[in-house]
């Protein structure tokens, strides 16, 4: 039979996100995951021009090896080889693919409950763009339908291949090979491990670096780590780790490890944009794409020469990063969830005078943004908080209502840019004083202010910034059923307490 990848799409439930496909397990049966699967394949044959092989790779969730195998199936009815390359983070399957110029897959559902995950796709340059995304809705594929039940799932799911080491091999040498044996020699780097499916290698990667691993907290259960909301035990298991064993530093990526948690050595975790920055200027970038929700930092430390504000997602900062290229130019991205992408090559000579180079990877990286920020705590003698306290003081935190229907955030936003209620709903907030400025906390937070919006951006949602200088950003998840709140301001207990407020809004819109 022949079934169209858009009528799969409306019958599953199933569809693209900010980044590749994603939904319930229940939802993602074998049947739609094969159609998935061919209808990037059959995209990939017709657009680019590389040989009949994909290589797939998976993360720890339970689901992944029932979705790897109904791609195996796929792959093989379209005629392609299929390489294995077992259950390796997401940039290391990238990085294997653009360096054989091939399409690659990645099984995943990042930071999301394990009842939810996701396919993830890389044509043989790197992550599908947007245009990309349109190329594989529109597809067709022809099946036999007598090889699924009447559940959806395959009678006879053939067998995974043998895993092919070399996708994971290469990723770890990356590391060494541009930073040295030695960059983190001295260094004492605890691994928050849970169930990243980059635990292991993220321990192999700091030793070869040269530093001491302490490696805690792994978890044999699917953990929903979520990089950009970092859950209060987690905050609490970092802290109790730092007390009881010194370290400079604590590593941690979510489940797919290509978002990545870095903590001080008192267990703070660092917000993902503002751990971007820092990356940045280590590695001497000089112009970034980020989405309109990080840290205006950025703009304030007068780091950069060019910096291009994109809406939330990996496709669109690989966009903007492209829009950046020019001669000569260091290019990367980075996310509120603090992956890290690097558009062009970067070079280094050593003291010997031998000269490294580090090869583009334009999709999330979860190592390089917290060894790049570690390889400049050793360099300089100094501790992440040096490095804190040199940019500008704003604080962003944010949060997001769980099981919030799409339909009701977006019909809310639209209510609001249309009556244009943001002074009306949250103004107020930003106007009034801050209650720790009486105890001489916030002493500019008595400032008389209006509540007035000053600047509106629609990029991605909708961004207010107020005459406190305040930013509220409302969003609907692209990827769940959630509703986002970001808050920055000049303090970081005036941001939480905002926060707070605004989310007690948005949660009387679930009526």
């Amino acid at each position: 039979m022949s079934i169209s990848m858009q009528s799969v799409m409306k019958e599953s439930g199933v569809a693209f996100g900010t980044s590749g496909a994603r939904g319930l397990v229940s939802a993602m049966t074998d049947r739609v995951c094969y159609v998935y699967a061919r209808s990037f394949i059959e995209y990939c044959e017709a657009s680019y021009k590389c040989e009949r092989t994909i290589a797939i790779a998976g993360d720890l969730r339970p689901s992944t090896g029932r979705i790897l195998q109904a791609l195996v199936q796929a792959s093989n009815d379209a005629g392609w080889k299929v390489i294995y390359c077992g259950r390796i983070p997401s940039p290391a399957i990238a990085l294997y693919g653009i360096d054989k110029r091939l399409p690659t897959i990645m099984v995943t559902g990042s930071h999301i409950p394990a009842d939810r995950n996701g396919i993830k796709f890389n044509h043989p340059n790197g992550e599908i763009t947007k245009a990309d995304e349109q190329g594989i809705v529109s597809q067709s594929v022809d099946f036999d339908e007598a090889m699924f039940g009447a559940d959806g799932m395959l009678k006879a799911a053939p067998a995974l291949p043998a895993v092919d080491a070399e996708a994971e091999e290469n990723y770890c040498k990356r590391y060494p090979e541009f930073f040295g044996s030695d960059a983190l020699h001295g260094l004492t780097i605890g691994v928050y491990q849970h169930s990243a499916v980059g635990r292991d290698i993220v321990v192999r990667v700091l030793e070869s670096l040269g530093a001491t691993v302490k490696p805690f907290g792994r978890s044999e259960t699917f953990v929903p780590v979520d990089t950009e909301a970092i859950r209060k035990e987690d905050e609490e298991l970092a802290r109790e780790f730092t007390h009881s064993d010194y370290v400079d530093a604590i590593f941690s990526t979510d489940g797919d490890s290509d978002r990545p948690l870095l903590a001080d050595d008192a267990g703070m975790w660092l917000r993902g944009d503002v751990l971007g920055i820092l990356a940045a200027q280590s590695l001497g970038i000089k112009r970034i794409a980020t989405p309109v929700s990080c840290n205006t930092s950025l703009e304030k430390s007068g780091s950069f020469e060019k910096i291009c504000r994109t809406r939330i997602g990996s496709p669109y900062v690989i966009a903007g990063m492209e829009s950046l290229v020019e001669e000569g130019a260091t290019v990367a991205g980075y996310e509120a969830n603090g992956g890290f992408l690097l558009q062009t090559s970067l070079a280094r000579v050593d003291a010997n005078g031998k000269r490294h180079t580090l090869p583009a990877l334009p999709t999330r990286d979860a190592l390089l943004p917290m060894i790049a920020v570690m390889v400049k705590v050793h360099d300089e003698r100094m501790c992440v908080v040096d490095l804190l306290r040199k940019l500008p003081k704003r604080f962003t935190v944010s949060d997001r209502l769980k099981e919030f229907p799409t339909e009701i955030s977006k019909a809310k936003l639209a209510e609001i840019r249309e009556q244009k209620l943001g002074e009306k709903l949250f103004g107020a907030l930003t106007a009034k004083p801050s209650k720790f400025a009486k105890r001489g906390e916030d002493p500019a937070a008595n400032k008389p202010f209006q509540g007035k919006i000053v600047s509106l951006n629609e990029v991605d949602g909708y961004r207010m910034e107020f005459d406190s200088g305040d930013i509220v950003h409302l969003r609907p998840s692209g990827n769940a059923p959630e509703f986002r709140c970001y808050v920055e301001t000049e303090s970081k207990d005036r941001s939480a307490e905002l926060l707070a407020e605004c989310l007690k809004i948005m949660e009387g819109w679930r009526k």
